[in-house]
């Protein structure tokens, strides 16, 4: 018996996931009204299109989103992100997550996922100031400790003053490790024992783009 966890926001017409990001545009390419004059009686479609701007929702942060030279969307593997042995580091109440909640677990291969409770706030004022985030050490221990991918459910991986560094991506991408941000629903799973998947789509030239994250429990 398997469960399947929810681990994204839904995307909506002009949602604000992150400050000075436009917010998604919906809108209908070929309507079911239209489509009636082109299809035979009895048939009809619907074709949507939407405007966003690749930093929507939940999404994937590749090391092309950092470095120039590093793998996009379309260079990333499979394997990066999708079937990955899961590990959840507790972080609630936390303003900071610092390198002694890491110390000591075997994360090579892992997807590691920070659950600081802070997506409950999503869709307010309260979620885009005074986030959790990475500090620069703990980064580094990741870094060097190998996980596959590393996902957190705040706004930024990072601590974000503005024109701030950001060294949790500098060191993680920098290390060939994707990152997925404003995940949600982290607090549903086990500690271990899951299977995570984060996957988008194939776009040559893009370092980032929303993700249907989930996760597979096995009862």
């Amino acid at each position: 018996m398997r469960r399947l966890v929810e681990l994204s926001h839904r995307i909506t017409e002009g949602m604000v996931t992150y400050p000075g990001i436009p917010g998604p545009r919906l809108g209908v390419h070929l309507s079911r009204e239209a489509s009636r004059e082109v299809y035979a009686p009895g048939t009809e479609f619907h074709i949507g299109s939407i405007e966003l701007v690749a930093n929507t929702g939940t999404y994937l942060d590749t090391p092309y989103h950092r470095y120039p030279d590093g793998p996009d969307l379309s260079g990333v593997p499979l394997e990066a992100m999708a079937d990955l042995p899961g590990l959840v580091v507790r972080a609630e109440g936390l303003r900071s997550v610092g390198p002694d909640l890491l110390t000591g677990l075997d994360v090579r291969g892992k997807a590691v996922l920070v659950h600081t409770g802070w997506d409950r706030h999503f869709g307010t004022e309260a979620y885009l100031h005074g986030h959790p985030y990475l500090e620069p050490e703990a980064a580094r221990w990741l870094a060097e400790a190998g996980p596959a991918l590393v996902g957190i459910d705040t706004l930024n991986i990072d601590d974000t003053p503005p024109r701030g560094p950001r060294p949790a991506h500098t060191l993680l991408l920098g290390a060939g490790i994707p990152i997925v941000e404003h995940m949600t629903g982290l607090a549903a799973l086990p500690d271990t024992g899951f299977r995570f998947h984060a996957t988008p789509p194939m776009v040559a030239g893009l370092g980032t783009f929303p993700v249907r994250a989930y996760a597979v429990i096995d009862a």
